[in-house]
């Protein structure tokens, strides 16, 4: 019973487990910063764009079954929205904060084809002279 403690514990210990968890809770907070970015900032614009901003009650009905139509475009916008924002303020800023600190290679080496084009252009310039 004390060794499967011990188990336990070194299993809770483990790197993965705890930046997972440090994963999550930042993953909750960024959701909370997106969701007010949202409904506070993005949504207010598009109301004044196309007047209004709950499409949640737009639906059709074909032999008494309800389309929801609504409801897929208020999920459609939301989506939209987040993947910007996660591409605006996450991707982006990553990448350029990589490349800031990017070591400069040295002369990268030439592919294949180009290596190729190099000794036929000096093959060329030889047979010429």
């Amino acid at each position: 019973m004390v060794e499967i403690i011990k188990e336990f514990r070194d299993f809770l210990m483990k790197g993965n487990l705890i930046t997972l968890a440090v994963a999550f809770v930042v993953a909750q907070a960024f959701y909370a910063l997106v969701n007010a970015f949202i409904n506070y900032l993005f949504m207010p614009i598009l109301s004044m764009i196309v007047g209004k901003t709950n499409f949640g009650a737009l639906f059709f009905t074909i032999n008494k079954s309800v389309f929801g139509y609504g409801a897929f475009i208020n999920a459609a916008i939301v989506f939209i929205a987040t993947a910007a924002a996660v591409f605006f303020f996450i991707v982006k800023p990553a990448e350029m904060i990589s490349a800031r600190f990017k070591k400069p290679d040295a002369e990268e080496a030439p592919s294949d084809e180009e290596r190729r084009h190099q000794e036929l252009l000096t093959a060329v310039r030889g047979i010429a002279r």
